[in-house]
């Protein structure tokens, strides 16, 4: 395939432009070219039935619950979902007040309401928020190393134990004490890596760990649900501009691609779908999550690639780590020509990890009327242990603990959390086995074998999702802040042909707010803006002899991209 050279379009049309993925960042990028006079030819190819990507909310229990994006971390004035949502009216007073924007949470999960130990009862609140004390000062530490010459530690997880250790040797308790300061230790430990989305903050990175930015303001959600959000600046774009049930199944660039209802028009970008619908296009903003592979991590902490099988994923044999997406998986088909190897490398070194939810509903409560957060404990675990239990005997152990939602009348709901290998093991399992194992759970930590079993159950299956194959990103070991930058360069590198033909967004590709929706939000507004700026540009300093002559694009009306779209 040929190059185009500069870009092409015809006479009284403004360049083609198709925006793959209608998650935030998608969303984000579409809405802010359409208020733009030279984009009046924008598409956006949704792979599934409905827009927002990971985030999704799912009416259920008599009210909403979020399957995917649950917060906004840090809500003040620095956070463009924040912002957006307080436009939209979308959040309650507390949420927008002054007070709550300017709270300081340091990143770091609130102390619990009560925690259970798995031996029946309750645990000191005390000696827990003396061990969550010591466990976020740790975390605290591992933000200092950015700019170091050389870590203590290649891992965040290697360093925290390596702390652990040497605080231990302090410990005057008796040794049942130690060990339950052990067994909170470990809770914390899977708390992180549902936050991190990873399956072991032994496979996230320490240099790079403290680049991630923390927004002042204690997280909020939103009464009417997170989706409200996507669903408005949906609701901004001209009617003809989503084009769902689309996947894509490979992107070819770097060409020159004729189209029969254009004769004589020539375009960089083609976009080939699953369906066998083909669009050319001037340029494609990619915005699909990174993808789901995975690595075999062994006692000495080296880490090798490796393709594992089924069998050994199931049971728990090695010590597997989930590593990847999306993008991950069909990084060797999605381009044509494939990726600059650089920018192949990075997606395959940035970690990518899976965090589920679990609601349970129940008749009555059996916490509190003021608990907010039930902590759970399993007394014979410590993050110093490499126990690799199997994963059908042992999964739950791996949920941090449960949630309380708003109480939607009759319904009395939990939101339990759960990452990595065990979290997608739970994937697998029918309903009435989720619901099995945690009734027996409950029953067990709370020391009443006769606690009324839920009613029901409901669950995410990120890992499962065949056009996500996960959650969010994490910087991985062996990885660094770079990696992300060069994810999010356009394509083509070299300045040679028609420029930008291939952007990235998402939240894989913001080096300060991956894993965030606010990060997602900001990409997709970046390469709208990349993409301004070239025909600001060009308009303003037109080529001899182009079709732009000495004033912008004359742009025709909305919906001029021919068949397959109509």
């Amino acid at each position: 395939m040929q190059s185009s050279g500069r870009q092409a379009e015809a006479p009284g049309r403004g360049p083609r432009v198709l925006v793959v993925g209608g998650g935030i960042a998608g969303l984000g990028a579409a809405q802010r070219l359409c208020c733009h006079p030279a984009f009046p030819h924008l598409r956006v190819l949704e792979a599934t039935a409905r827009a927002g990507g990971r985030i999704r909310s799912e009416r259920s229990f008599g009210g909403v619950v979020e399957v995917g994006a649950h917060w906004i971390h840090g809500p003040s004035q620095g956070n463009p979902v924040f912002q957006l949502a307080a436009k939209y009216g979308l959040l309650g007073e507390k949420a927008l007040s002054e007070e709550n924007q300017l709270i300081e949470t340091g990143g770091h999960v609130g102390l619990p309401s009560v925690s259970y130990a798995s031996s029946g009862g309750s645990v000191s609140p005390e000696l827990v928020a003396e061990v969550a004390r010591l466990f976020y000062s740790l975390i605290d530490q591992t933000r200092e190393f950015l700019h170091a010459a050389e870590t203590p530690a290649p891992s965040v997880g290697e360093y925290l134990k390596k702390e652990i250790r040497q605080h231990m040797a302090g410990w005057t308790e008796e040794e049942e004490t130690k060990r339950l300061k052990l067994a909170i230790l470990n809770n914390l430990f899977n708390v992180e890596c549902c936050v991190s989305g990873t399956h072991s903050m032994d496979l996230v990175a320490l240099a790079p760990f403290g680049e991630y930015a923390v927004l002042p303001g204690l997280d909020c959600t939103f009464p009417g649900g997170y989706q409200g959000l996507t669903d408005r600046i949906m609701a901004s774009l001209p009617k003809d501009v989503m084009v769902f049930n689309k996947p894509v199944k490979t992107i070819h660039w770097d060409g020159s691609f004729e189209e029969a209802s254009a004769p004589g028009e020539t375009f960089p970008v083609l976009v080939e779908c699953e369906d066998g619908g083909c669009f050319p296009a001037h340029h494609v903003v990619v915005t699909v999550p990174l993808g789901q592979s995975y690595l075999v991590v062994l006692c000495s902490s080296r880490v090798l690639w490796n393709k594992v099988s089924q069998e050994e994923k199931m049971q728990g044999s090695k010590c597997l780590a989930p590593f990847g997406g999306f993008l991950k998986e069909r990084l060797d088909t999605f381009f044509e020509p494939p990726l600059p190897t650089e920018k192949a490398e990075a997606i395959r070194k940035i970690g990518f990890g899976t965090n589920n939810k679990i609601f349970l509903e129940f008749e009555e409560p059996f916490w509190q009327p003021d608990c907010q957060h039930i902590q759970v404990v399993w007394r014979e675990t410590s993050p110093l242990e490499d126990a690799a239990p199997k994963l059908q005997d042992a999964w739950f152990k791996k949920l941090v603990g449960f949630w309380v939602l708003p109480s939607f009348g009759a319904s009395q709901v939990l939101c339990g959390f759960i990452a990595g290998l065990e979290s997608e093991f739970m994937e697998t399992l029918s309903d009435e086995d989720v619901l099995l194992s945690l009734t027996q759970v409950l029953r067990r930590v709370t020391g009443n074998p006769r606690l009324p079993a839920p009613r029901s159950v409901l669950r995410s299956r990120w890992h499962s999702a065949p056009y996500t194959r996960g959650s969010y990103s994490y910087v991985a070991v062996g990885s660094s802040g770079d990696d992300l930058d060069l994810l999010a360069q356009p394509l083509p590198a070299d300045g040679r042909g028609a420029q930008l033909q291939v952007l990235f967004a998402g939240e894989a590709t913001h080096r300060t707010f991956y894993s965030t929706t606010h990060g997602a939000l900001l990409s997709g507004w970046r390469e709208a803006d990349r993409l301004i700026a070239l025909w600001d540009s060009q308009a303003q300093r037109p080529e001899p002899g182009s079709e732009l002559g000495s004033a912008p694009p004359v742009l025709g009306s909305r919906g001029g991209w021919p068949h397959p779209f109509l």
